[in-house]
């Protein structure tokens, strides 16, 4: 599912920050991030703040699949693209954008916002500039 889902849509991270759970500390996953040239980093149970963070994360996804597969029916697993695709078009005040703002650095075009159509592409320095200034605002609040 790694494979499948984060590297072969958005390539092998740089690095991975995760809790001390076996299936991040076991030596298969060491030993595949290690390959693939990743540093792993984990939160330390001296800093809660991180853990806080990752719960909070972690509740709200829940939140969400809870009510999809209550509203929706069948299992979890059904909607968990729509819960996801929800999640990063969604407004985080702490990076003062979304999520998927962030990573491609420009808003979603969704079914439910077509007024945007007519968005003009940037292209060659124009993107780079625009993409080094997102990073800065991104930097700035978090």
């Amino acid at each position: 599912m790694y494979m499948k889902q984060i590297v072969s849509q958005h390539g092998v991270p740089v690095s991975i920050v995760s809790d001390r759970d076996t299936r991040f500390t076991s030596h298969f996953w060491k030993s595949l991030q290690e390959n693939l040239g990743t540093q792993l980093k984990f939160s330390s149970a001296y800093h809660p703040q991180t853990d806080g963070q990752s719960e909070r994360t972690i509740q709200t996804l829940e939140d969400m699949l809870r009510a999809c597969t209550l509203d929706f029916g069948g299992a979890w697993d059904d909607h968990l693209h729509l819960v996801e695709f929800s999640y990063n078009n969604s407004y985080h005040d702490s990076i003062k954008m979304t999520p998927f703002e962030a990573l491609y650095g420009r808003k979603c075009r969704s079914p439910v916002c077509w007024t945007d159509v007519g968005e003009r592409q940037l292209l060659g320095p124009e993107l780079v500039t625009q993409t080094v200034d997102m990073v800065k605002i991104i930097r700035s609040h978090l």
